[in-house]
């Protein structure tokens, strides 16, 4: 049988290579961890419902995944990425999840992440050349931030 590399935008190859490795993960995890998964969108919106940020994450098995944090840039610092961040949480509570994890580069969001109680785990340098990439993450212990 001979194989071959094909590199393309295909979602239909995408879903099954993804697919495959969800079942794969399945057999390994814990039988009340199993299908927990789902996605979590937070928005902060205006009087006009024009969104003007946002916090979008995933739920997966017993953590709560963020993948970005954004906040129009004339309203940072007025408290909002708090609220959205302290929404997600309470969502990741609710959901009986063990931590949160996000990742953020260094000319972003690192001393936010930090003041609101998550650690670095681990980092890479050389991102972009002239940055570093952090990840963080934020234990959940009986229902409540740490």
């Amino acid at each position: 049988m001979k194989f071959r590399i094909g590199n393309e935008v295909n979602e239909s190859k995408k879903s099954h290579v993804n697919h495959k490795l969800y079942e794969y993960n399945l057999r390994h995890f814990p039988e009340d961890l199993r299908g927990r998964y789902r996605e979590v969108n937070l928005f902060l919106l205006d009087e006009g419902e024009n969104v003007r940020g946002g916090i979008l994450g995933e739920i997966c098995w017993n953590w709560l995944e963020i993948h970005t944090l954004m906040i129009d840039e004339d309203i940072r610092g007025l408290g909002y990425g708090t609220k959205l961040l302290v929404e997600m949480e309470q969502v990741a509570i609710e959901s009986e999840c063990d931590f949160i994890k996000v990742d953020t580069l260094s000319f972003q969001a690192l001393d936010f992440y930090q003041s609101n109680g998550y650690s670095v785990y681990g980092t890479l340098d050389n991102v972009g050349r002239d940055f570093k990439h952090f990840y963080l993450k934020k234990d959940l212990i009986r229902g409540e931030a740490l």
